[in-house]
């Protein structure tokens, strides 16, 4: 057989081939679910018939679904000039760096959520993972970023002249749904804080207002569990201390879980196994104790674990975010990997890599979902 008709007729098996499998569109997408949205991306201009699937809701799911198994971290040193998302793996290597448009002039940015590729910003200086902000005088700005896609869609403006005094985003019911809860007061020089709340919905994409309400949050930390936001609450004795928790549904149901301590200004709600957690680390014992909330009717909690930490307690602990069996602990200067299996921590070497040691992280699943 000559070598051109050889040629011919091996392009042409290959061609039927690949027929056929852009003929069952369900195998092809079971495919490209498997790539990374940069790729996706570019393929999608390939065909008419690719442009369709990979936009399609369906394929969006099935690409999150597969996200999903391999979750990374997200770093954002919020106090940085340059305003860069660093990305993460497992090993504590980091992978890529992405620039969004239109932040690199804002005079303060602060990413104070993630969940299912999208990240919230605002421009109101929360401390990351802290219960402070400081002083400001410029209304709210929330901006929804999907980092992959590099979409970003600033909200629109909710009430005006208010004191904030917390935020946090809920993701439900449909896959490409999202609601930011907005909690605030009328400023007034009245030492009574009369908590109030209203609701952004990406549905209506209008802000809508429940009215005042008897518990509000401490900032803008939050971790969203199983269709529910939750904040920690200040004690009654100590306002920069947590004393218990706001958990709020879909259905917009606010109830209040009781913790399984009394714990210490280093306390973090994350997810962890699909379950809400809860992390303190204790300057008196230095050591570090997980719950896991078993009975959020009953306030029932499990300890998972607890060790002793690798760091002096003198050092502020700034960020924590978890990852399957993993939990990152960001200090004002060091950066450790806890590893709930092996019971060991893993120090990472970050010293040049910021400019001034400010970051806070967060678990990353990159998607192709929109911001609006």
């Amino acid at each position: 057989m000559k070598r051109d008709e050889f040629v011919g007729k091996h392009i042409q098996r290959t061609s039927a081939g690949w027929f056929a499998v852009e003929s069952a569109e369900d195998i092809l997408g079971n495919i490209l679910s498997r790539l990374p949205v940069k790729l996706l991306l570019i393929l999608k201009v390939i065909s008419k018939l690719w442009h369709r699937l990979i936009r399609s809701p369906n394929f969006t799911k099935l690409h999150l679904c597969q996200s999903r198994e391999k979750p990374i971290y997200i770093l954002f040193p919020f106090m940085d000039a340059i305003r860069s998302l660093y990305l993460m793996d497992a090993d504590g290597v980091i992978t890529g760096t992405i620039n969004l448009p239109g932040l690199e002039n804002l005079p303060s940015l602060c990413m104070i959520g993630s969940y299912n590729g999208l990240i919230c910003f605002t421009n109101y200086p929360w401390f990351p993972h802290s219960f402070k902000t400081r002083a400001v005088v410029t209304d709210l700005e929330i901006r929804i970023c999907n980092p992959a896609t590099h979409e970003v869609w600033l909200l629109p403006n909710g009430s005006q002249l208010k004191r904030e005094l917390g935020i946090g985003v809920a993701f439900g019911p449909g896959i490409s749904e999202y609601r930011v809860l907005r909690f605030f007061c009328s400023k007034s020089k009245s030492e009574v804080i009369r908590p109030e709340c209203e609701i952004f919905s990406s549905s209506t994409r209008t802000w809508r207002s429940i009215g005042f309400v008897q518990h509000c949050p401490m900032g803008a930390h939050h971790a969203f569990v199983n269709g529910k936001v939750f904040w920690f609450i200040p004690s009654e004795e100590d306002h920069n201390i947590p004393g218990s928790i706001l958990s709020v549904d879909l259905d917009e149901n606010f109830k209040i879980i009781r913790l399984p301590v009394a714990v210490t200004e280093h306390a973090f709600l994350v997810d962890l196994e699909g379950c809400l957690s809860l992390i303190v680390v204790f300057d008196d014992d230095d050591i570090m104790v997980i719950w896991f909330l078993r009975d959020e009717n009953e306030s029932v909690w499990e300890e998972k674990c607890r060790d002793g930490i690798p760091y002096e307690t003198v050092e502020c602990l700034d960020s924590v975010a978890a990852r399957k069996n993993d939990i990152f602990f960001i200090t004002e200067e060091r950066y450790f990997i806890f590893s709930m299996i092996k019971m060991s921590w893993k120090e990472l070497d970050f010293e040049e890599l910021f400019e001034q040691h400010s970051p806070v992280v967060f678990t990353y699943t990159e998607s192709l979902l929109p911001c609006r």
